[in-house]
């Protein structure tokens, strides 16, 4: 299981990599039965401490030494951050992002944060019903067919 954790991480940093760690890398090559191709870079605000990816492959979750978790989209676009204590050494991820595992080694504790995703919903032009500016509005898709 290590191997496999190993290959993971390895294969990770070529999708989302710092590029003074990898700039005089080779964009592709191969030596002996493997081949590989750089595939994109992301270039970080801050040193890297823990990173994971959804199952799903839609969010990766950076934790930096600032104390803060990075979220970022499959396009490299970052969605938000959360702050955490000094403490956490360590993240984890459920398969779709939903949730987000922190561990605190100066506390000796986990904690479990439940994320969610805001998407906003472009409803120019769109017939509504009531008033324009109501602080709430609910989107109603009756042409699926």
């Amino acid at each position: 299981m290590n191997l496999l954790n190993s290959a993971v991480v390895a294969m990770s940093l070529l999708l989302f990599s710092v590029a003074p760690l990898f700039g005089a890398m080779p964009n592709q090559g191969s030596n002996g039965n493997v081949e590989w191709r750089k595939l994109d870079e992301l270039q970080l605000p801050t040193k890297a401490i823990d990173f994971v990816y959804s199952l799903d492959g839609k969010y990766l979750f950076v934790l930096t030494e600032d104390h803060k978790v990075l979220v970022y989209d499959r396009r490299g676009t970052l969605q938000g951050s959360i702050g955490v204590d000094a403490g956490v050494t360590r993240i984890d991820a459920a398969p779709q992002g939903q949730m987000l595992y922190l561990m605190d080694t100066e506390k000796n504790l986990t904690a479990t944060l439940a994320i969610d995703f805001i998407l906003n919903i472009d409803i120019t032009n769109s017939a509504f019903k009531g008033v324009p500016d109501a602080p709430v509005t609910i989107v109603v898709f009756s042409d699926f067919q």
